[in-house]
């Protein structure tokens, strides 16, 4: 057990990357073997990372579990891996939902070894981004994630699948090489890359102490500065994603297999507010506070619009893809207020508030997006069309189906005992002093949300019966996607009733960054 605990963070690393290596070594044609011995190796990683956060100790400073060894000494890069508050939550996430996607995936027929490979990649590709304390080898994480969703939706996707591969590959492959850029000019003005030292008074790059930095082509470091910060905002901007930069969003969640399409919304949009959090804002402290005001505004703009959007939908699936960006939003207005404190000690508690409510957003926004594209996979399944005006009175025969769809939809909304709600209320509540007015425009947001809600609710449950319907019978939920929504569920009740069972996580994580 000591073994574990200590190297627990390479394991959690390494169990993805194992079960990827069984699952190409497996015969190609035992389809069977191939899927359930999958869902029963990703079990593993959910294992190490309960171990981890029961292992975690909430009155220890600093990152812990932290393991470095000599990687690339000529330019000061290491394998320098450490978790705090902040990630562990979101590492739990990654490994709780995997199993669940590939539950949902079992009836992917075509190239069934390399799909289940590919989810095993992927989530070892997020694990790596979340434990990484290293720049570079953030990157490199950050850059590998994209491969495996790229082809899920290229090979498995629905009928446009090639062109909402290529515009996601293209979009975010366009922000991650300023972010290489950037990454490159932080090393050569602090002559490192490692976090923990990054993050200290000598080692910030370009702050006041000028004898860690390089001066490159001109004098004033203030223009570097500016670059790599809208460079780095720009990527993680891109992958939250918040309007304009969300357009890439609805085709790949639209042409995403229903696993893909969980793990997509689920964890990898995480990536962009835990970006913020983790590196722009203890990075860059001054350009995040005089930014703050412009990132409310786009955060604002994408709770109003991407609720309009999503209500304007007639497919199932693009209207809960446009609430992601419409609850994605909400992160972005709590990095933006906790950026604005950031620098000032006296609203720290402020700060507290919005920058922990961000990250429970996320938790809480994994586990409902996941579970209401799950739902529209299973509508799919049966009716092969996502076409809202088709379907009408499915309650009169998937019961089942209907009350847990009707669940989900309530977390989704934020509905009071729910996950949602706390969160969006921690988001608000620390934004209040900051952004007043804006925070109160938003608030429609919130409005526009119960309303595309209620209309998919009717859409699908609701009304006479669909006449093709009638004629051929569809079959209610089965025990096996039950079981893939039902740990979502469960989830979303606990952390609604008693969400200090990841807030006081969070929150230890989010004092000591701003201490």
């Amino acid at each position: 057990m000591e073994f574990i605990q200590s190297n627990i963070l390479t394991l959690l690393l390494l169990a993805p990357a194992l079960g990827m290596l069984l699952v190409l070594l497996a015969p190609s044609e035992r389809t069977g073997l191939i899927k359930w011995g999958s869902i029963a190796f990703s079990l593993v990683p959910i294992g190490l990372s309960i171990i981890m956060w029961v292992s975690y100790n909430q009155t220890q400073a600093g990152f812990q579990f932290e393991q470095q060894a000599p990687w690339f000494p000529q330019i000061n890069s290491s394998y320098h891996v450490g978790v705090d508050g902040i990630s562990i939550p979101l590492i739990v996430l990654g490994a709780f939902l995997t199993p669940l996607s590939m539950l949902m995936s079992l009836s992917i027929q075509k190239g069934v070894k390399a799909f289940f490979a590919l989810f095993f990649l992927l989530e070892a590709a997020v694990v790596g981004c979340f434990i990484s304390l290293d720049l570079i080898l953030f990157f490199i994480f950050f850059e590998a994630s994209l491969v495996p969703m790229f082809f899920l939706i290229n090979q498995w996707g629905g009928q446009n699948r090639k062109y909402a591969s290529f515009k996601f590959i293209l979009y975010t492959m366009a922000a991650s090489l300023g972010l290489l850029l950037a990454i490159q000019v932080v090393g050569l003005a602090s002559k490192s890359f490692d976090l923990p030292y990054l993050f200290s008074a000598v080692g910030r790059p370009f702050g006041d102490n000028t004898n860690n930095q390089v001066n490159l082509l001109v004098q004033d470091p203030k223009i570097w500065k500016g670059i790599a910060f809208f460079a780095f905002s720009l990527a993680f901007a891109l992958k939250l994603p918040i309007w304009p930069f969300h357009t890439w969003l609805p085709d790949a969640h639209t042409e995403a297999p229903t696993g893909g399409s969980m793990m997509l919304a689920g964890i990898l949009l995480k990536l962009g507010g835990y970006g913020f959090i983790r590196l722009v804002i203890p990075l860059f402290p001054d350009a995040a506070a005089q930014f703050a005001p412009v990132l409310a505004v786009l955060a604002f703009i994408s709770i109003v619009l991407g609720a309009f959007a999503a209500w304007g939908q007639t497919d199932f699936k693009k209207l809960v893809a446009y609430s992601s960006i419409n609850h994605m939003g909400f992160v972005a207005l709590g990095v933006a207020s906790a950026a604005l404190y950031f620098t000032n000690g006296v609203k720290n508690l402020d700060a507290n508030i919005a920058a922990s409510g961000a990250v429970f957003q996320m938790v809480t926004h994994g586990l409902s997006s996941a579970a209401m594209f799950a739902l529209v996979g299973v509508v799919y399944e049966r009716t092969h069309t996502r076409d809202l005006t088709k379907y009408g009175g499915l309650w009169a025969i998937m019961p089942k189906y209907g009350a847990i769809l009707i669940f989900c939809s309530m977390a989704s909304l934020g509905l009071p005992g729910l996950a949602g709600f706390v969160s969006e209320f921690m988001v608000t509540r620390g934004a209040w002093p900051a952004f007043t007015l804006l925070t109160i425009l938003s608030m429609a947001g919130l409005l526009i949300t119960g309303i595309y809600i209620l209309k998919a609710l009717q859409k699908v449950l609701h009304g006479p019966l669909g006449e093709e319907w009638r004629h051929h019978p569809l079959t209610d939920i089965s025990i096996t996607e039950i079981v893939a929504v039902a740990p979502l569920m469960i989830a979303m009740l606990v952390l609604g009733i008693f969400p200090s069972v990841v807030l006081n996580l969070i929150n230890v994580g989010v004092v000591r960054l701003f201490q």
